[in-house]
């Protein structure tokens, strides 16, 4: 079976820290933005990620998805960081969803997270900032 390369753009986002917060993914050519109730920004970005890679697994098929290599684009550095080993994580609260992104990696040929700039990731943004909007 031959290999494929699976884009994803991931944002997420609270209003207040913590606040109300929401999540923004584009999964190949589909677009998802939702809230997620009050929590951290930090907490939300990770949000993002295991929200997207659960629908890329699901959208591929299991057996695809072992064929798929994924490049996840975020415009968060510390999550970048964090996810590719050059920064330890002291907050208690990232440390399962650091664990539960680890283990959603597994799912697939390969992982790798690239730090974009925000002006890069407009539509993940847009999609958290419509999930928040709808808050009022």
């Amino acid at each position: 079976m031959e290999s494929k390369k699976f884009i994803i753009y991931t944002d997420g986002g609270s209003r207040g820290n913590p606040g109300p917060s929401a999540i923004g993914a584009v999964v190949g050519h589909k677009e998802y933005g939702e809230q997620i109730g009050r929590t951290t920004n930090n907490v939300a970005e990770y949000s993002a990620v295991i929200f997207a890679l659960k629908k890329a697994k699901q959208l591929l098929t299991s057996k695809k998805a072992e064929q798929t290599y994924i490049e996840l684009r975020t415009d968060s550095e510390l999550l970048v960081k964090q996810l590719n080993g050059e920064y330890k994580i002291k907050d208690k609260d990232l440390q399962p969803l650091f664990i539960e992104v680890w283990n959603l990696k597994q799912d697939f040929k390969n992982v790798v997270f690239l730090h974009v700039t925000r002006d890069n990731n407009k539509k993940a943004d847009s999609l958290v900032n419509k999930a928040l909007n709808t808050l009022i």
